[in-house]
């Protein structure tokens, strides 16, 4: 099994999903890692995914819909969602923000994400 000992994000390719999502990822070991800016009246339509996922909000402020709750998780906040649970996020303020997904996010690696550039 390969370790990875360490991310140097600024050396992982950034892509513009929309006028206001930009991701890095990297995946390894069966986790994606992904990084996040996201500009405020951004938006990541309902989707779900066979993916546990963490995300943890650096700065900024993200606002979920879940199992017709809202969430808002906040800089130094952290949430979990489990697998298969629709959501959808409004960004209410800019945010940076790491997703931690297990199983690896094979549907990112086959290009099959479109939720994330609606808008």
């Amino acid at each position: 099994m390969q370790i990875l000992k360490e991310v140097d994000w600024s050396k992982v390719p950034s892509e513009d999903l929309s006028s206001h999502i930009r991701r890095r990822y990297v995946n390894q070991n069966g986790v994606t890692l992904a990084r996040f800016e996201l500009k405020k009246g951004g938006l990541v339509g309902k989707h779900q995914h066979v993916n546990a996922q963490i995300t943890n909000v650096f700065s900024g402020a993200l606002k979920f819909l879940i199992d017709g709750k809202e969430i808002t998780v906040r800089g130094g906040e952290t949430l979990f969602i489990p697998p298969n649970m629709p959501h959808e996020v409004h960004v209410p303020d800019d945010a940076t923000v790491l997703d931690i997904f297990i199983p690896e996010r094979a549907d990112w690696a086959a290009n099959e994400d479109a939720y994330l550039r609606q808008k």
